[in-house]
């Protein structure tokens, strides 16, 4: 029986068929174990800015500023997001004001540091670039090398979270 990989349909039928294999043999979390033994120890909002500004300083020290980073139990992978950038707009007397924030899911407090990595990755580079585009996936590889790795093993992670349960709680 075939189970539907939502969180990889957009990925080539081998690479489908690989993780299917997984599922069927309940490897997925030896998989991902075998990779990311360990978890980060970035609990909470501050560690989480001081986390992000450092990123973002090694590598978009020009871009806008960030009014606002935090973890959002809101934010949930059924709304179809993990982390969130918003960009608000403001007219301030004769001045138009911009903030930038950066939410990442809750999720994310628990997991491997490369994966909180990739979201944040992610959600920077829409700082530059507001859509996903050819520039903004180079962006992300410059941030972290192997971003597309790293993106394909976080859905595969979250098919265990959904199928079997979370293996970092």
């Amino acid at each position: 029986m075939s189970i539907s990989l939502k969180y990889l349909s957009a990925y080539s039928l081998d690479i489908q068929n690989k993780v299917q294999a997984m599922i069927t043999t309940k490897k997925l979390s030896t998989y991902l174990l075998a990779k990311y033994p360990t978890t980060h120890q970035i609990y909470n909002d501050k560690a989480l800015r001081n986390y992000v500004m450092e990123i973002k300083n090694q590598y978009l020290k020009k871009s806008e500023p960030l009014s606002q980073i935090k973890y959002d139990d809101k934010i949930h992978v059924i709304n179809n997001a993990l982390g969130l950038h918003t960009y608000v707009s403001r007219v301030q007397g004769s001045k138009l004001k911009s903030k930038n924030e950066i939410r990442i899911g809750a999720l994310f407090k628990k997991t491997p540091e490369t994966f909180l990595q990739m979201i944040v990755v992610h959600e920077l580079a829409h700082l530059k670039e507001k859509e996903h585009n050819k520039n903004f996936y180079k962006l992300c590889q410059h941030m972290q090398a192997d971003y597309h790795q790293v993106e394909l093993d976080l859905r595969i992670y979250l098919t265990q979270v959904e199928l079997f349960g979370d293996i970092y709680n």
